[in-house]
């Protein structure tokens, strides 16, 4: 299998030279130069190897068509590795619940550090560790966060040989137990900086680093961020294990919502229903800071600034340039890298925006990849977080809240709408009490994890300084 960019570079390249470059260097997203596509007879063979064998073995079927360059044994050997019940608290890894009516949540947050990031990163720990090994090279993770993607990185790659962590997240705007989570470690190989801005202003970091060609050729410079396609990948599994526990039949279908701020997590579902996954709709639920529900609804797609990024209650959604919806966007526009090119380049450096909703591709968004979307606003997460606890006894956090209210405004008769949990409520313990009036429960290892002491360092929004700071670190 080889790989393209989503702005026109089709040097041939296999899985294992894109897993540790992040960006093509055009600036562009990697995809798989075609989506292998799963028959009726392989999907039941999968719900087989799903619940009479093991979630790892099925990530190694759905990883293996897309990584030819690790040998089959060594690439199920780190499923294997990956997706146990001793990492994940359950043999399931990602057990299915019923909530009402039809509506389903997926527990993605069983993980090291209570968020689905963790479903994609554990993994990624393992191919980075096994891919330096093989090649006597060592990779310096540039990455950033909103939130959860950061600990799971870090507690990922913690110890691991060859790599070290270099984490952008914008000061101040993490929930405190996010902060700790991060903050409080204590490994050599893991760098802390807190950027003084919004996550936007981290993300332009990182890809302003990236386009450095020549300083990241020099200092290896790697990224965990879901614009790493091996990230995405490795969440296209848990699409395939939510349907396989959602029916029982091979001919249903089902839809699934997802809380939505930069794009990947939905755009995995995206790869899944490209592959056949009979998926009717992939609902994207945003927060205040609605640039992909304003696209899906009006074809629009507007950029905010810094300003007009508003700070929430669900603080892992506040990002207003979702950098994975170019994956999207490059198939809906038939592949036309160019064109790809100029909306995400020129036209975004430009204007701050560009217009869909007058090209007749646009519509194909719902008819033809079944995207819909809708929003959540702070008093929707707690009346949603309220009605869950009062009526369920289910405590949800406040992303996942966001999902529920817009899942239940896409249901539709006899199609399971399964909604992909993305952290555990601990994590936003101050909308919990809110909403509640009670502390959601605390994971004994993470007792006190707010008094740790904390190693990071404040830096303003300037590419260069983050550049400096990694060049000292790896002298």
């Amino acid at each position: 299998m080889n790989y393209l960019s989503t702005r026109g570079d089709r040097t041939p390249r296999r899985f294992c030279d894109i897993l540790l470059e992040g960006l093509a260097p055009d600036g562009g997203l990697y995809l798989p130069e075609r989506y292998p596509q799963v028959d009726a007879a392989t999907l039941a063979r999968w719900r087989k190897v799903y619940h009479e064998q093991s979630y790892a073995d099925l990530a190694f079927e759905v990883l293996s068509l897309y990584i030819d360059d690790i040998p089959a044994a060594d690439l199920r050997a780190i499923c294997q590795k990956t997706y146990t019940a001793e990492v994940f608290g359950t043999g399931e890894i990602v057990p299915l619940r019923h909530v009402e009516n039809g509506l389903w949540l997926e527990a993605l947050s069983n993980g090291p550090t209570l968020a689905f990031k963790d479903m994609a990163m554990q993994l990624l720990g393992h191919l980075f560790e096994y891919e330096l090994g093989r090649r006597g090279e060592q990779l310096n993770i540039l990455g950033a966060t909103s939130g959860d993607t950061g600990s799971a990185a870090e507690y990922a790659m913690r110890g691991k040989a060859g790599v070290r962590v270099f984490m952008t997240s914008p000061h101040g705007r993490m929930s405190p137990f996010q902060q700790a989570q991060m903050f409080s470690l204590q490994d050599a190989n893991i760098h802390n900086i807190a950027i003084e801005g919004v996550f936007d202003d981290c993300q332009d970091i990182v890809k302003a680093v990236s386009n450095d060609l020549e300083f990241k050729r020099k200092y290896k410079i790697g990224t965990v961020n879901s614009i790493n396609w091996a990230r995405l990948l490795a969440q296209v599994v848990y699409y395939f294990a939510g349907y396989f526990q959602a029916t029982t039949k091979d001919d249903q279908q089902v839809s699934f919502t997802v809380p939505s701020g930069n794009f990947g997590n939905v755009c995995a579902g995206h790869v899944a229903r490209m592959m056949g996954l009979p998926i009717a709709q992939l609902v994207v639920a945003t927060n205040e800071n609605d640039v992909l529900d304003e696209f899906f609804r009006t074809g629009v797609y507007r950029v905010r600034g810094s300003a007009d990024t508003h700070e929430t209650s669900s603080p892992s959604m506040d990002i207003s340039k979702a950098s994975n919806f170019e994956r999207f966007v490059f198939d809906l526009l038939g592949r036309d890298a160019g064109r790809t090119a100029d909306l995400f380049g020129p036209q975004l450096a430009k204007h701050g925006r560009f217009d869909l909703s007058a090209d007749p591709l646009f519509a194909q968004a719902a008819g033809r990849y079944g995207f819909v979307s809708g929003k959540s606003t702070h008093a929707d997460r707690l009346a949603t977080i309220r009605d869950c606890w009062s009526r369920h006894g289910l405590m949800i956090d406040t992303h996942t809240a966001d999902g529920v209210k817009v899942a239940r405004e896409h249901l539709q008769a006899g199609v399971p709408m399964v909604v992909l949990e993305t952290a555990l409520p601990i994590k936003f313990a101050g909308t919990i009490v809110e909403a509640l009036g009670r502390e959601p429960e605390r994971p004994a290892k993470f007792v006190g994890i707010e008094d740790l002491p904390k190693r990071v360092l404040v830096m303003p929004a300037q590419a260069n300084q983050v550049k400096a700071y990694i060049a000292q670190h790896c002298a």
